[in-house]
């Protein structure tokens, strides 16, 4: 398999199935719901962290980096879910959780013991003369990024939440015990690796104020250093370089397009791919997350289309998605799931699928799965919501507009559990499930898509076409109709061949005109794939409500 040519399936374990009845998804769940997996054409299964943690963070808190969390399962069960992927060609990538770990974790521990080797394994500070904290920065959750560590006068830095504690690449030994960990997995026969928030590993030694607290300034001090790379290709040539087909995927907060270029540069030895996500924050007022404006249409069009092309003629490597485990559903967010489930859910698979890049599909997207609307604020489990839920009490925002950002903007919108039947919590488990089930789950089901449902199969139709046509994966990439208020178009080249992608995302029907596009409608042409009714091309053509279609001219 080429590392960039995998189209990839996310799991979220917690909420895929449960096998013993204890609420919480298992290693074994992914194994009885395997064929439907391999039904899908996939060809990678990446496993949120299934690994010992406290769970403050859902798991990202690792305390132990060389175990399967007993309620996930066994390794025994871990082994034979690898076996069983592999021998129908499946790949299995794992999430690695480098920047921090557990506070619980045997390093942070023996740390607050007093042992000095394990110590230098964090960044600790002490106050400065002031008596204030080591550095003004924020926690990406919300309050400042320092606790005190232990009963001690130092202050350990935590970019995330309380329990995450940075680790300090800068010390040769943490690096080579976190290449240990890559080289553990690839020995167990794991072929992918998704890396989360790696692009902020590469904080300075001396720590410093940030001018503007909070701010893009205050990131720029630890995100994107130019050591993240010389860490990136040391950990490369370390462990998962000598593997020939090994996946790997950055999660890359608040990154650059130029910066991407070079982490996934093949020569540069870096990694396969990587995840922005500058295209999922088109609905941020004034840049802040937990708000609800309507998304700006021709902001996303502009950021995917700058992705596409700058990483295209740079020679990088985009991942493709719309959804994951902290995004909000994205047919809730830029379709009508009430009134045009399918013709959203496939005009956004559409969109996004046929782009230069590696597709991700996150578990339930390919059933139409949407956000959950809990009504109250008990129903929700995230760390980052539950914290947010506070900052905007205290802001004076009224309960119900803070719920109508919650539901809009919650991380658990995407961690319900998946849908499988009608059956009593959606077949997902016979016991009360950990987060509650979408309560619209006995009209959105798995076993509904597969006997009469039209988003399953459309998505299936998806991937084969990935696989049967190399202009889709390969071909070059320009943005057409960019500044149309409605519409996304593009095409892709490769050896003579065009394909042409047209998505309306709006209801209604709209005329098009393609007179100035450049395509040559003389030329034989199929339709390749579409959810409405538009079969011809010429200069002007109809859209209807969310209609997608793709045409390969010849």
């Amino acid at each position: 398999m080429q590392s960039r040519q995998p189209i990839i399936y996310q799991i979220y374990p917690k909420s895929f199935k449960d096998s013993t009845g204890s609420g919480t998804g298992d290693l074994r769940g992914i194994i009885e719901k395997f064929d439907y997996i391999l039904n899908l054409g996939v060809d990678m299964i990446w496993l949120n962290p299934i690994y010992p943690s406290p769970q403050y963070d859902n798991g990202y808190d690792i305390s132990n980096y060389k175990a399967i969390n007993p309620d996930f399962g066994t390794m025994a069960d871990f082994e034979e879910l690898v076996s069983l992927a592999d021998q129908h060609g499946i790949g299995i990538m794992m999430d690695m959780v480098l920047n921090h770990c557990s506070t619980e974790h045997e390093w942070f521990q023996k740390a607050l013991a007093g042992d000095k080797y394990y110590q230098d394994f964090f960044y600790l500070r002490p106050l400065k003369a002031d008596g204030s904290l080591p550095t003004n920065w924020d926690s990406k959750f919300g309050g400042p990024a320092w606790a005190q560590f232990g009963d001690t006068d130092l202050y350990y830095l935590h970019l995330y939440e309380l329990h995450q504690a940075d680790l300090n690449w800068h010390n040769p030994n943490v690096r080579r015990e976190l290449y240990d960990v890559v080289q553990f997995w690839l020995d167990k026969g794991v072929r992918g690796f998704r890396f989360d928030v790696l692009n902020v590993i590469g904080k300075a030694e001396q720590l410093v104020d940030s001018d503007q607290p909070g701010s893009s300034q205050e990131k720029s001090l630890y995100t994107d250093t130019p050591i993240v790379h010389e860490w990136i290709h040391e950990m490369n040539q370390a462990t998962f370089g000598s593997y020939d087909g090994v996946v790997t995927v950055g999660e890359m907060s608040s990154t650059t397009i130029e910066n991407c270029i070079e982490y996934t540069r093949p020569e540069n030895h870096e990694l396969s791919m990587v995840f922005s996500f500058h295209h999922l924050k088109v609905d941020y007022e004034d840049g802040e997350k937990w708000s609800n404006p309507p998304f700006d249409f021709l902001a996303l069009k502009k950021i995917l289309n700058d992705w596409q092309t700058g990483m295209s003629d740079g020679g990088g490597w985009n991942a493709l998605f719309w959804n994951c485990h902290d995004q909000p559903r994205s047919n809730s967010r830029f379709g009508d799931v009430v009134n045009f489930p399918f013709e959203t859910a496939s005009m956004l698979a559409t969109s996004i699928q046929l782009m230069r890049g590696t597709p991700y599909i996150y578990q339930g997207e390919e059933i139409g799965m949407t956000n959950p609307n809990f009504q109250n604020i008990e129903d929700y489990q995230d760390v980052e919501t539950l914290n947010n839920y506070q900052i905007m009490l205290d802001k004076d925002y009224s309960e119900a507009k803070i719920m109508e950002i919650i539901q809009a903007k919650s991380r658990d919108n995407s961690r319900t559990p998946m849908q499988w039947d009608a059956s009593p919590h959606a077949g997902f488990s016979q016991a009360e499930s950990w987060l509650r089930v979408a309560s619209n789950y006995t009209s959105i089901n798995v076993s509904q898509e597969e006997s009469q449902g039209r988003i399953l199969p459309y998505y299936k139709e998806l991937i084969a076409l990935r696989k049967q046509y190399p202009i889709i994966q390969v071909g070059n990439y320009q943005g057409l109709l960019l500044d149309h208020p409605q519409v996304m178009a593009y095409r892709r080249d490769y050896q003579g061949q065009t394909l042409f992608v047209l998505s309306h995302f709006y209801p209604g029907k709209l005329t098009v005109d393609l007179s100035e596009l450049g395509l040559d409608f003389n030329r034989s042409y199929q339709k390749l794939i579409g959810n409405g009714s538009l079969s011809v091309l010429k200069d002007q053509v109809q859209l209807g409500d969310y209609e997608t279609a793709v045409f390969l001219i010849k």
